[in-house]
């Protein structure tokens, strides 16, 4: 991989499109001071680490890179702080200046077209954090968790991105890659001076050394499920017959009115999505068609394509929330009904709740009656907000029965855990070929191959192609 810096000058704003207190246009490349100084008439010039306030100049009475004519007396446009950071001590590892200015669209993009006017060049989403990485500022899972502190959503999302980001992923396999080195190395050179009686390593403490270097990388490969629960968040769906109040539930859980209320069976007719955060890890939650057999002379060809959908959505949710009228069971011997019973049955086994909506309409005896019934079971108002807190705290706990410890490193996305187990596959086959006493050079090509895995998952070895798939996911200014 090419390390070098580049020798174009780049730029973007950085900060999100729309209106704002500050927006801020970053310039970074070998000829980023010279671009950004025309526009500037600072306190004191540029110094590398330092911030300077001053005058933001208009381009317009500035000469142009080309001039064809006089240049009219410069006029303010906005009070500026420009920020100088000098290669290599910058993200970039590049000449870096960062213009701060009052965040309105049209005065960025006027500066940002003066300094394309400069010989800069509009940088690609992601290019100066590429640029971090090829300079060896960053590896590859520092790089992303950029991208995912980015758009971290809670609290979780944001801790696992920084751990990430100051290196955990790569602290987390280096014991794997040192264990590796010391047994390649061990292993070729009795290859190398088999004449001159190197000792060479037996099977057993070969499969040893081997089962050392895979322990780490097992332990990161457990915690991929949690991981991407964290990174990508989990779906809830709430599912039930119609008139079970699901779209009531779905509104009182996000705080807001968000889904169609009516005492009409069958309102709710396709699904309907809004995130939220319980615990700290982001939610889907989807309100979905009530559940019913329809008789074939029915012509609700809406509703029959909603019930579809819906069994589609209970199939793939992470959990299912399985809503019951509490108010029309048979209050001396509450008993699920066979649609009720058929849903439970069709998830064969997977995460689910069952929950007794409208409670507010039974007694107080009534209601410990029915939770004797059903000890699991929640039992909620959606009218009151009755049993919310429960019913949150019962997703809470769901979601906390897949977490690893605080202080475990998490890997988080699916190039990461195919990279661990690319590497815990050849480290198998390793495993294999030395208990079978074969050669130590085809052995080496297994062990080589951990290698190269683990690589890939930093970057040390990455294919511009994947860099590229990486990177373009970036917002521009990143």
């Amino acid at each position: 991989m090419d390390l070098a810096a580049t020798d174009d000058t780049i730029v973007a704003i950085a900060t999100p499109p729309g209106r704002g207190g500050i927006g801020v246009l970053r310039v970074s490349g070998p000829e980023a001071r010279a671009i950004a100084e025309p526009i500037l008439r600072l306190a004191a010039p540029l110094a590398a680490g330092r911030a300077r306030f001053g005058d933001l100049l208009d381009p317009s009475g500035l000469p142009s890179p080309s001039p064809t004519g006089p240049a009219a007396k410069p006029r303010v446009l906005d009070q500026v702080v420009a920020t100088y950071f000098a290669a290599p001590h910058s993200y970039t590892a590049d000449d870096v200046v960062e213009i701060s200015m009052h965040g309105s669209p049209v005065l960025l993009e006027t500066v940002l077209q003066y300094t394309l006017r400069g010989g800069a060049r509009l940088a690609r989403p992601g290019e100066f954090t590429e640029r971090a990485f090829r300079a060896g500022r960053l590896d590859l899972t520092a790089a992303e968790a950029v991208r995912d502190l980015i758009e971290a959503s809670t609290l979780a999302q944001a801790r696992t991105a920084a751990a990430q980001l100051g290196g955990a992923v790569s602290r987390a396999v280096a014991p794997a890659k040192r264990d590796l080195v010391t047994l390649v190395a061990a292993l070729e050179a009795g290859i190398d001076f088999a004449e001159d009686d190197v000792e060479t390593m037996d099977a057993a403490r070969i499969l040893d050394a081997i089962d050392r270097a895979a322990a780490p990388l097992r332990a990161l490969t457990e915690t991929f499920a949690y991981g991407r629960i964290v990174r990508e968040g989990i779906t809830v769906a709430l599912a039930g017959r119609p008139n079970a109040g699901k779209s009531s539930l779905f509104n009182r859980l996000l705080g807001r009115d968000r889904a169609i209320v009516t005492a009409q069976p069958g309102t709710t007719r396709d699904l309907l999505s809004e995130r939220f955060s319980i615990g700290a890890i982001p939610v889907d939650l989807v309100d979905t068609a009530g559940l019913r057999e329809l008789a074939a002379e029915d012509v609700h060809e809406a509703e029959r394509a909603g019930i579809e959908r819906t069994r589609s959505t209970v199939a793939e949710a992470h959990h299912v929330l399985l809503l019951i009228d509490a108010a029309a069971l048979d209050r001396r011997q509450p008993a699920l009904q066979p649609e009720d019973q058929a849903t439970l049955a069709s998830l064969d086994g997977r995460p689910a709740t069952v929950v007794f909506n409208k409670i507010d309409l039974l007694s107080i005896a009534e209601q410990n009656s029915l939770q004797a019934s059903f000890p699991e079971a929640v039992l909620v108002s959606s009218l009151t907000g009755a049993g919310l807190e429960a019913l949150r705290r019962r997703l809470e706990a769901k979601i906390a029965a897949e977490r690893p410890s605080d202080d475990t490193t998490l890997v988080t996305s699916l190039r990461q855990q195919a990279a661990i187990d690319q590497a815990l596959a050849s480290l198998r086959s390793a495993a294999a070929g030395a208990a079978g006493r074969v050669p130590h050079e085809i052995l080496l090509l297994d062990l080589h191959g951990a290698l190269s895995s683990l690589d890939q998952l930093t970057g040390s070895t990455s294919p511009d192609a994947i860099l590229q798939e990486i990177f373009s996911t970036f917002c521009i200014g990143k």
